[in-house]
């Protein structure tokens, strides 16, 4: 792999920058709350409050860095309009905060990004160009567009006010609770974890801070620790994916920060599935990514007060169905048989009845009468159903075969 590429340098913004632009975001943005969460605390043996910037009006923290810069471009005029390249919460969060301050937005996104996003940023007021099949395939045309007519580039995380303005969640964060033991922040670009680290540190220098990143995309692990990073791979968490991050980052996160956790995708989609069953809330990858960090390193923070930062709610439905079916399988709750039947009258019923009759609730059936690894006169029969739990599960399993009908299980419907 070549050597990890970081962009520019600039002087950090200072704790009073950071204060200015607290002053906009509390007329711009939303002052999130900071929750205690008992039941993630159990599951993961530190005492966890979770800051909500979910409850964004474009539903991630994006909304604090753009309407901090765009609301400074609007003061000092003279730009025709700004421009962004972004797949998700960037495009979304210029695009808001754009037709805010009155200023035209253009925003490039990968001619594959989903519709749904492309619709919302739309909605803000926003021209979306669609162009390439990925961010990066998406830089010439930013080049040509902002050379072609003027405009600014308004980038999602290499600009000291963008950086101040993610800054004020650590402003909120001590005015709340300054007696927090640690914050666990994800890490893309680096400007949320040095806006926050910053303003945090700057109240409590001897708070712990962690960044967290995903093991596909570990670009500020490899830049800290100075070699060229591995790249690859879907991941849940496409908001922290990057592969290049600030330099002024890199300088913070090197003097200021305890550690950067790496963690799984399993981890990952455990954590989106915790915040939706124990929190009743929405997180996408990025955002459920520092919760990840706890379930997959908890000696790191046994008995801890720890703060996490639950960046963004922008996950695609369809991903959060999926996760949720795959908990359920992984929990036998959701139970699939392939059963060895005779081909007559009556059979499909009394598997129907038996597994209803113990409280089983069948979801999907399918018959097959030409598998050739049966004899001419069986079928066989593949169902899947809820139960209870694995004891339950279990149970129905063996009235079945009591029933002298041979059953297999089969791996789990999602493809897990």
């Amino acid at each position: 792999m070549p050597a990890l590429t970081a962009e520019t340098s600039y002087a950090p913004p200072t704790l009073a920058d950071i204060q200015a632009a607290h002053e906009i975001v509390k007329q711009a943005a939303i002052r999130t709350p900071l929750v205690h969460a008992p039941k993630l605390s159990e599951l993961t043996g530190a005492d966890i409050f979770v800051k909500y910037e979910n409850m964004q009006v474009t539903n991630s923290f994006k909304d604090r860095g753009a309407s901090v810069k765009l609301s400074a471009l609007a003061k000092a005029g003279g730009t025709h309009g700004v421009i962004a390249m972004s797949a998700g919460n960037h495009a979304q969060s210029v695009a808001y905060h754009a037709r805010r301050v009155g200023l035209p937005a253009t925003i490039i996104m990968p001619e594959g990004t989903p519709f749904v996003k492309v619709a919302r940023t739309k909605s803000h007021g926003a021209r979306v160009v669609l162009e390439g099949d990925t961010l990066i395939e998406c830089r010439p045309a930013v080049d040509r567009i902002m050379a072609d007519e003027g405009l600014t580039l308004v980038h999602p995380y290499d600009d000291p006010l963008v950086m101040a303005g993610q800054g004020t969640i650590g402003i909120e964060l001590m005015e709340d609770m300054a007696d927090l033991d640690a914050l666990v922040i994800p890490i893309g670009g680096g400007g949320l974890i040095s806006g926050i680290t910053l303003a945090a540190k700057a109240v409590k220098p001897d708070i712990k801070i962690y960044g967290v990143e995903t093991k596909l995309y570990p670009s500020m692990h490899a830049a800290v620790n100075g070699y060229p990073p591995a790249f690859g791979g879907d991941t849940l968490a496409e908001g922290i994916a990057v592969k290049t991050v600030a330099n002024t980052a890199i300088d913070i996160v090197r003097k200021s920060i305890e550690d950067i956790l790496l963690v799984s995708e399993d981890a990952i989609e455990a954590a989106v599935y915790a915040y939706l069953v124990e929190q009743k809330t929405l997180a996408e990858g990025a955002g459920a990514a520092p919760l990840a960090a706890l379930l997959e390193y908890p000696n790191v923070f046994q008995g801890q007060r720890v703060g996490l930062i639950l960046c963004g709610g922008n996950i695609d439905p369809r991903v959060l169905s999926s996760i949720a079916v795959r908990a359920l399988e992984r929990e036998d709750r959701i139970i699939s048989l392939r059963v060895t039947i005779r081909d007559r009258p009556g059979v499909l019923g009394l598997i129907a009845s038996l597994v209803g009759r113990h409280g089983g609730n069948i979801i999907e059936v399918s018959h097959h009468r030409l598998h050739l690894n049966v004899p001419a006169t069986a079928a066989t029969l593949d169902v899947t159903f809820e139960a209870r739990d694995a004891a339950h599960g279990d149970a129905i399993v063996e009235t079945i075969r009591d029933e002298g009908m041979p059953v297999m299980r089969l791996p789990a419907i999602s493809g897990h």
